[in-house]
């Protein structure tokens, strides 16, 4: 994803955000036909769930890279066995030649090993030899079902100076937005607290209802899925007959990406690439 300068106005804004979004991949049965629709030059990320584990991520990461993607695996603290384990996914990062990897505490009931969350893994891991230009963590503008607002609070920016500390820049992706007020409420009260990474706002690709539902519920974003389904009446009301469609809150969230640090965007594409593809096409040729 670039870091190049946010233009200065908001249908530049919207269209390097739609431009260099960036397609979350689930490793599933199917994903090798979905790889296939992932326009070229874009930033893959790859899923880690309890029901898949981390080395379908890392296997999956692999794959995409030889097809000249430039790939973004999701590490899960929750399913990293020991130290010696943090040091062969930085291995991984090394000999991959990876830039960036996303931390995810992970939705696995208990840990598999001594990583509650992302904190300890994180400080592991930064003493490791990664070779990593950036690093990417989970933000929570909706909050978190099972986990206090405060301490997530508390866990962003010690996860934030854990990385400022080790001289590694980073970015906070965010779970899925329906909220755009919310949305602006949380990140102006977390700027105004000292959080500076730049954010990557989370949007579902375009996707039906019953699909978002019953893919989310069994893969890897238990938290976004538990806001969806308490808020279902009012965020169903954002789709069509033909699908989601993410416009919806990138257009007004253009408005506000200068002043909130918003430098990218992370698509849910739940492996339906084809129909999300169709739609970037759309809106960069509107855009233009």
């Amino acid at each position: 994803m670039s870091t190049s300068p946010m233009p200065t106005t908001t249908t530049a804004v919207q269209r390097q955000l739609v431009a260099e979004a960036r397609y979350e991949l689930i490793p599933l049965k199917n994903v090798d036909a979905q790889i296939a629709h992932v326009p070229a030059g874009s930033s893959v990320s790859v899923t880690c769930s309890p029901a898949k584990g981390l080395q379908a991520t890392l296997d999956l990461t692999a794959k995409i890279l030889d097809q000249g993607y430039e790939a973004v695996p999701h590490f899960s603290a929750r399913l990293t066995e020991d130290a010696a384990h943090v040091r062969r996914l930085a291995e991984f990062c090394r000999t991959h030649a990876l830039r960036e990897v996303f931390l995810v505490a992970g939705d696995a009931p208990e840990p598999v090993g001594p990583y509650d969350g992302v904190v300890a893994f994180l400080r592991d891991f930064l003493d490791t030899d990664h070779g990593l230009q950036r690093i990417g963590i989970t933000a929570y503008p909706d909050g978190h079902a099972l986990i206090d607002r405060d301490v997530v609070h508390r866990a962003l920016h010690d996860k934030q100076a854990l990385l400022a500390e080790a001289g590694v820049p980073g970015f906070a992706s965010t779970q899925m937005c329906f909220d755009v007020d919310q949305w602006k409420r949380w990140a102006a009260a977390e700027r105004a607290a000292g959080f500076t990474l730049p954010l990557h706002l989370g949007v579902p690709g375009v996707i039906d209802r019953a699909k978002l539902l019953t893919m989310g519920a069994r893969l890897g974003i238990g938290s976004s899925m538990r806001f969806v389904k308490k808020n279902s009446g009012t965020i169903f009301k954002l789709f069509s007959p033909t699908g989601y469609d993410p416009s919806k809150l990138i257009a007004p969230m253009s408005k506000v990406a200068r002043d909130l640090g918003i430098e990218g965007l992370h698509v849910f594409t739940f492996n339906n690439v084809e129909a999300t593809a169709a739609w970037q096409r759309k809106q960069l040729a509107k855009l233009s």
